[in-house]
């Protein structure tokens, strides 16, 4: 798996909440490695924790932003972040049980996970956020 580049394709245009996902993606390529280098259960669960921590801070950082500027979105965007934590923190417990190793299925899984978020709820947000800032 290759890492993700981080480009203006990425960019939201806001730069605070760039330089947020500039953090993530850092996070997800240093994860991806591991799997690809076969580093060990433990240090792979610490470094999909780190992830997911890291999320859930650029998360309230955006609600917060949310909040401020009056987004209309709020709702659907709070929801959507509840249920990407939910699943990474699910994939994390399974790596813990040692009832799922893990692989490329699963960092693809984070990929998608991370870029489908910021090219679909993290754009229309930041258009509004461009907007009104």
């Amino acid at each position: 798996m290759k890492d993700i580049v981080w480009n203006e394709i990425l960019s939201v245009g806001v730069d605070e909440i760039d330089e947020d996902h500039r953090k993530l993606v850092n996070i997800f390529n240093i994860l991806n490695h591991a799997v690809t280098e076969g580093e060990s259960r433990d240090y792979l669960a610490a470094t999909l924790e780190e992830l997911i921590n890291c999320t859930v801070w650029h998360f309230s950082h955006e609600e917060r932003l949310m909040l401020k500027q009056h987004y209309p979105g709020i709702e659907e965007h709070k929801a959507e972040h509840q249920e990407l934590i939910k699943s990474a923190k699910e994939l994390k417990q399974e790596i813990l049980e040692g009832n799922k190793p893990l692989a490329n299925e699963h960092i693809e899984f984070l990929e998608r996970w991370l870029t489908g978020h910021i090219f679909t709820t993290d754009m229309r947000l930041g258009s509004y956020l461009s907007q009104v800032m």
